[in-house]
């Protein structure tokens, strides 16, 4: 069973689906000279008018260079934001394994269970892999994809057992 996304997950692939969009208009004011982005009054107020053609010509070229390199910070800020932060869930997002420390203490394996990260992720025990007569508190813990990519595994630190398990929240 699928289980649904959240809102804050929605709205973030909302974000990623609008980001063509936004870079189109972001391109499209980096194309616009500057003494058509401001009013006269902000033009004559920052000095501007005291440029020659070929001095407001080489700001506008800066000024688009600027956005454009800023443009392609922020969109790749935000798609590493969005695989960071859904790691796990369904095929979407990184694969790179989710390294943390489980909040409470850790009593073993078992079908079912929920471990709680100090990142805020909570996994649960899809198979029956058990490690039994386990009580460590606050243990780390690594989980990695499979090598297909469509299940994560759970190891703890110190110990060579692992458990399949699955994103919850």
């Amino acid at each position: 069973m699928m289980r649904p996304l959240s809102f804050r997950t929605l709205a973030l692939f909302g974000c990623l689906a609008l980001s063509p969009l936004a870079l189109a208009q972001q391109q499209a004011t980096s194309d616009q000279p500057i003494q058509q982005q401001m009013s006269a009054e902000e033009f004559r107020a920052a000095g501007l008018d005291k440029l020659d053609a070929e001095e407001l010509a080489s700001l506008n070229r800066w000024l688009g260079r600027k956005i454009e390199a800023e443009t392609a910070l922020a969109a790749a800020a935000a798609k590493k934001k969005v695989e960071d932060e859904n790691r796990g869930f369904l095929s979407f997002g990184s694969e790179e394994p989710v390294v943390g420390t489980v909040t409470s203490e850790f009593r073993g394996f078992g079908k079912g269970r929920r471990y709680t990260l100090d990142n805020g992720q909570v996994w649960e025990q899809v198979d029956s892999a058990s490690l039994v007569g386990v009580r460590n508190r606050n243990p780390q813990v690594t989980i990695r994809p499979s090598v297909v990519g469509t299940a994560w595994y759970m190891s703890v630190e110190g110990y060579n057992t692992r458990a399949k398990v699955k994103r919850v929240e």
